[in-house]
C-alpha cells in the first residue's frame, strides 16, 4: 500500500523522493503516527510534501490510496465469536488440480442441473455430482469448477459461475454519501484566495538567489507568509431537530476552522432573529446584536448558514414566532438583512434534497436565499464553494 502511495504521488506531480519515502517508513516503524489515520494523514504530509502548491495533489492522492481507513478506530476493536470466522469447508484447488476439471456446454449444463434436481434428497459436502458445498460439483457454493452455476453462496469468489441461482438485492450507487472531515476540507478549498499579508518572516529563495547573484554577496530576502485571505462567517443553527446532525456539523465546523484563517462563527436556533452567540452555555447572557454583527463585518465576507430550516413557517413570517422568545420582527426580515448585507451567501442543508418538497418552512428560506440552499454532501458542498467564488 504504501509503495503505492509513493508511486500514485509522483505519478500526480508531487515531486517525493526516495529519502522522504524511507523517512516516512522509518517514522512508521517508530509509531510516530499511533493508530489514527488522521495522525498518519499529518505525518506523511509532513514528510512527503515541501510545497504548499502540492497539498491538493496530495490531498487527492491520499484519499484514494487510503479510502475507507477512516471507519477503523480503536472503539472498534472486540473479539469476533470464532463462529463467525468459520465457513464449511471451502475447496481450494491447485492450478493442476483446476486444469484437470471439464467444463460442461449451456445446454448439458442446464439438462444436468434439472436431473440433480430431480434425484437429490440430502445435503452433500466435498463431491463431485451432488449439489453440495466445498466440493468440485458444477452446482454448489464454496467450491470449485470452471463453469458451475453458484447456489446458496454470499458472494464470488473465482468470477467464473454462468448463473447465480440466488435471489440477490441490489442498491442504487449512493452520490449523497455524508461527508468525512478530510473530504470536508477538500470541498472547502475550492473557496480559496491566497495573498500574502502581515510581517515578512517567510524565506523568499528566488529573490534571495536573484538579489544575491546581482550583488555578489548573500542578501537573504524575507515576504509575508502565503494564506488564504477569504473571510467566512459561518452560522450554525444548533438544537432541536439538529441534534440527528451533530456529527456531521461537527466534521464541518472542525474543517472550517482548519481551512478559514479569516472565520468568525456565531450560533441561532431555527432562524436568524436579532442576536446570535457563540458559547452555547451562555447564550442568554453572552449574545452578540445581530444588527452589531451586520455592522462590524464588511460585504466581503462570505455567509455561510448551516442548518435544516426545519421550523414553523410562523417564525419566518409573524413577530413573536420564534418557539424561544417573542422576536420583534419576523426571521425574514433577519434572513434578507443579511443577505443584502452580504451578496455571497448560502445555505447548507443536512436534511436530503428530496425532502426538502415536503417542509415547508424549507421551501420558504430556500427563496429567500434565492435558490442558494445546497445538501450537505459532497456533491452539494462543492456546488456551495463554486457559488460562494462567482
Amino acid at each position: 500500500m504504501f509503495t503505492t502511495f509513493f508511486h500514485e504521488l509522483k505519478d500526480a506531480g508531487v515531486p517525493v523522493t526516495v529519502r522522504e519515502y524511507l523517512t516516512l517508513l522509518e517514522a512508521m516503524d517508530a509509531d510516530l503516527a499511533g493508530r489514527r489515520v488522521e495522525d498518519f494523514y499529518y505525518l506523511s504530509r509532513a514528510t512527503l510534501v515541501k510545497d504548499e502548491r502540492n497539498l491538493d495533489k496530495f490531498d487527492r492522492v491520499f484519499g484514494h490510496v487510503f479510502k475507507g481507513l477512516e471507519l477503523l478506530h480503536e472503539d472498534m476493536l472486540a473479539e469476533i465469536p470464532a463462529e463467525w470466522l468459520k465457513k464449511l469447508a471451502e475447496k481450494y484447488l491447485t492450478e493442476e488440480e483446476k486444469a484437470q476439471l471439464e467444463a460442461m456446454d449451456w445446454d448439458k449444463l442446464m439438462e444436468t442441473l434439472k436431473k440433480r434436481l430431480a434425484e437429490q434428497k440430502a445435503r452433500h459436502q466435498g463431491g463431485a455430482k451432488w449439489i453440495g458445498t466445498a466440493g468440485t460439483s458444477p452446482f454448489g457454493a464454496f467450491g470449485y469448477h470452471p463453469e458451475g452455476i453458484r447456489i446458496g453462496q454470499d458472494e464470488s469468489r473465482h468470477k467464473r459461475a454462468v448463473k447465480v441461482w440466488d435471489k440477490r438485492e441490489f442498491r442504487d450507487l449512493d452520490d449523497t454519501v455524508e461527508l468525512g472531515t478530510r473530504n470536508i476540507k477538500l470541498a472547502l478549498r475550492r473557496l480559496r484566495k491566497f495573498a500574502r499579508t502581515g510581517a515578512p518572516e517567510e524565506l523568499d529563495l528566488d529573490g534571495t538567489i536573484k538579489e544575491t547573484a546581482q550583488r555578489g554577496y548573500l542578501d537573504l530576502k524575507l515576504r509575508p507568509e502565503r494564506r488564504n485571505a477569504v473571510k467566512v462567517l459561518l452560522f450554525l443553527d444548533i438544537g432541536g431537530s439538529m441534534d440527528w446532525h451533530i456529527k456531521l456539523c461537527e466534521e464541518l465546523f472542525s474543517a472550517a476552522k482548519t481551512e478559514f484563517k479569516h472565520l468568525e462563527y456565531f450560533y441561532f436556533h431555527n432562524c436568524l432573529y436579532e442576536r446570535v452567540w457563540r458559547d452555547n452555555r451562555r447564550r442568554w447572557q453572552e449574545t452578540t446584536p445581530t444588527w452589531d454583527l451586520l455592522h462590524t463585518y464588511p460585504h466581503d465576507y462570505k455567509a455561510i448558514f448551516v442548518g435544516d430550516a426545519s421550523m414553523s413557517p410562523y417564525e419566518l413570517t409573524v413577530p413573536g414566532g420564534s418557539v424561544e422568545h417573542m422576536n420583534e420582527e419576523p426571521g425574514a426580515a433577519w434572513l434578507e438583512r443579511l443577505t443584502r448585507t452580504y451578496p455571497h451567501a448560502v445555505w447548507l442543508n443536512p436534511v436530503p434534497a428530496e425532502q426538502w418538497e415536503f417542509t415547508h418552512s424549507i421551501r420558504m428560506v430556500k427563496q429567500l436565499f434565492a435558490g442558494r440552499m445546497f445538501p450537505l454532501t459532497l456533491e452539494g458542498l462543492d456546488g456551495a464553494m463554486r457559488e460562494l467564488v462567482r
